[in-house]
């Protein structure tokens, strides 16, 4: 099995944070959302996994610190790494031909400003699994539509009139992604684009007309990472799941309270100090930050950051931060001074 990552954008949605580190390299709950994805997805399917692609812009934007980090991603679930770039921005399609050297086999294609949490199989009468969220307001989304088999048929974005509660969220798994190959290899050459871009959906529509058997996999938990406001949501939520799995060490032994108060679920890496401060809950804090004469609660912070004399709620502030003042629901990118 392969899984190819897209993460060529640079995520202008989440600046500032992302004009100095990519959005997929940003951490929710401590880890970066790349690498919850990834690992997540391999839990999900259960079975070795050969090689992870990355799809990459261009090198002046991630660069040999970004590939070692996916190199060591990769490596942990015994997997190789393939690092692919995409110096264009021209879509979903473009990005995974991208990567057409890995294009064979059976194959799990993810955008990386996802979280998921699920448990199913993988049906193997399918040709195709296109994962999906029941959601409760469909018109906002793309969704698929089902037939009396509940085999997809179509592909429809932001309907005015139902069409299914399915909504489509960035992953999907090909028996053998060869066929997609081909298929985006003929939109290519034909030049098809939508709002300038070659899209993924037109080379599956096209394995669709050729009578391809595509089913639904349908996941419990979907976590978008598209901006500030949702990226802070879905740091409480992850921190929720992951205290309640109990699998994974939330709060770093090296942690140093001085008269604090620390309200759980939160993630603590290493050596933080807490300093008069109440921290929590859904605060996810990064490595070698102090925090003073603060309380924070539901909020973002990443590494050798100072916070003093704060009131902090639904905030997110990047790294190398100074910050001494009080505001709230703020959105501080790295090596910003606030006094």
């Amino acid at each position: 099995m392969k899984i190819i990552v897209p993460m060529a954008g640079r995520g202008s949605r989440l600046r500032p944070h992302s004009l100095t580190i990519p959005k997929p390299l940003i951490p929710v709950a401590g880890i970066p959302i790349v690498n919850r994805l990834v690992q997540d997805i391999a839990k999900v399917l259960k079975q070795p996994i050969e090689e992870i692609a990355f799809i990459l812009g261009d090198s002046a934007w991630f660069g040999d610190d970004v590939i070692d980090n996916l190199k060591t991603l990769a490596e942990s679930l015994g997997a190789k790494a393939s690092i692919y770039r995409q110096d264009k921005p021209l879509g979903t399609g473009h990005a995974i031909m991208c990567a057409e050297p890995s294009l064979s086999g059976p194959a799990v294609i993810a955008y990386a400003d996802t979280l998921i949490r699920a448990k199913f199989e993988l049906d193997p009468t399918a040709d195709s699994v296109i994962w999906t969220k029941e959601v409760n307001n469909p018109e906002a989304y793309g969704v698929v539509k089902l037939n009396t088999n509940n085999n997809i048929v179509e592909l429809v974005e932001k309907p005015n009139t139902f069409v299914s509660n399915q909504a489509v969220i960035g992953i999907y798994y090909f028996k053998d992604i060869g066929v997609l190959k081909e298929k985006l290899q003929e939109v290519l050459a034909e030049n098809i684009m939508n709002g300038g871009e070659y899209q993924i959906n037109d080379g599956i529509k096209r394995m669709m007309a050729d009578g391809k058997v595509f089913k639904t996999a349908t996941v419990d938990e979907w976590m978008d990472c598209g901006n500030k406001a949702i990226i802070v949501e879905t740091n409480q939520r992850m921190l929720r799941f992951l205290k309640e799995d109990g699998h994974e060490q939330l709060i770093d032994t090296s942690i140093i309270l001085e008269n604090s108060t620390l309200i759980e679920p939160c993630f603590i890496g290493e050596n933080v100090v807490l300093k008069d401060a109440a921290v929590g809950p859904f605060v996810s804090i990064g490595n070698d930050t102090v925090i003073e004469d603060s309380t924070i609660k539901n909020s973002l912070i990443q590494t050798h950051t100072h916070i003093k004399n704060a009131n902090l709620d639904q905030a997110m502030i990047g790294n190398y931060v100074k910050y001494d003042g009080d505001f709230t629901s703020i959105s501080i990118g790295d090596y910003s001074v606030l006094e």
